[in-house]
């Protein structure tokens, strides 16, 4: 059930509903689902999402990611347009989404990595979260081997992680001042992990792995789409599926060669596992430049999203479609946040 205050999300939906919007917005949402460790802020509740689709449902003209474009490609005006897109293919935007994009039969377009397709291990920041931020003991110091290049941290008392301790932190998000050691060396090895390859980060991993003592779990929460899975989030056609390349490497740290790999070869495999082209690409970190551009177009997609915050207006260049960054608001703070872009 929606929250007691829906009829309070309708009068905020009918408010901004009559302001002029000077453009478009492409909203950008990873999960939707309530887990104990969010370090980056990817999940939306699904009581929140869906108060999120009453407000857009009441106020907006939901439209596929592709009406958009063909709208902008048209030279047509944009009033009040809004895109859902999704990032990554975690298997609940197929069992926490969908059902809730259909109740309100609103579309959405979310972009898989081809190259984590059903398979048993998680992403990497998800793993890496799993080894260093939940409860239990490690080693006070690491020492790792990254690219050449010796790192060590130590740990200290933090190698010991109570539950206690996990319940008051869990809300921690990366990037901000770390409560204890662990949180800080989190930060500091993803950032190291950051511009390697998706083997040569498996590789640090399966170091970490192996001086943790502990085994890598894949758990539910955290999987991505299976093939079946990938094949039911498309039906029906509520639901676009676009690319979000092979690995989810940042893109403009590679030679052109390997950035045509990630691009043509994720577009080439999904056309083969769903069965009909694919037309939208985003990509991975919000991280190109003016290479990878080329290189997407060429590709045959007709359009790409990145992650610079801004509307899109008559003229936006489609392969550099601007997104709005969605965090776990309720109803009413999301009908705020419409609102503060429909009157920029």
């Amino acid at each position: 059930m929606l929250s007691s205050g829906i009829s309070r999300l309708r009068r905020e939906a009918h408010r901004i509903r009559n302001i002029v919007a000077p453009g478009a917005l492409i909203l950008l949402y990873h999960r939707v689902a309530e887990v104990d460790s969010d370090p980056w802020s990817l999940c939306v509740r699904p009581q929140h999402f869906a108060e999120h689709l009453e407000v857009l449902r009441q106020h907006s003209h939901p439209e596929q990611l592709q009406q958009l474009n063909q709208a902008l490609q048209g030279g047509k005006r944009l009033p009040r347009s809004i895109v859902i897109t999704f990032d990554d293919g975690y298997a609940d935007n197929l069992h926490n989404a969908k059902p809730l994009l259909e109740r309100y039969d609103i579309p959405a377009t979310v972009f898989v990595v081809t190259g984590y397709i059903g398979q048993e291990r998680e992403f990497w920041w998800d793993e890496l979260e799993q080894l260093l931020l939940q409860p239990g003991t490690l080693p006070e110091s690491l020492c790792l081997q990254i690219n050449g290049r010796s790192f060590q941290w130590r740990l200290g008392e933090s190698g010991y992680y109570s539950d206690s301790d996990y319940e008051r932190h869990r809300g921690w998000q990366a990037g901000s001042e770390g409560p204890t050691s662990r949180h800080s060396l989190y930060y500091a090895v993803w950032k190291a992990l950051n511009p390697l390859h998706d083997d040569e980060r498996r590789g640090v991993l399966d170091q970490i792995v192996a001086w943790s003592g502990t085994e890598l779990a894949s758990r539910p929460t955290h999987r991505q789409v299976s093939l079946a899975e990938l094949s039911a989030l498309s039906q029906g056609g509520l639901i676009e599926v676009g690319s979000h390349t092979e690995t989810h490497p940042f893109l403009s740290t590679l030679p052109a060669a390997s950035q045509r790999d990630e691009i043509q070869l994720s577009k080439e495999e999904l056309e083969k596992m769903l069965g009909h082209p694919v037309g939208s690409f985003a990509y991975p970190h919000g991280d190109y430049n003016t290479e990878t551009v080329r290189i997407v177009r060429e590709a045959g997609f007709a359009c790409a999203c990145s992650s610079v915050l801004d509307m899109v207006q008559p003229g936006t260049d489609r392969f550099q479609l601007p997104r709005i960054p969605v965090q776990d608001w309720d109803g009413e703070e999301f009908s705020k946040q419409l609102s503060r872009w429909f009157r920029t």
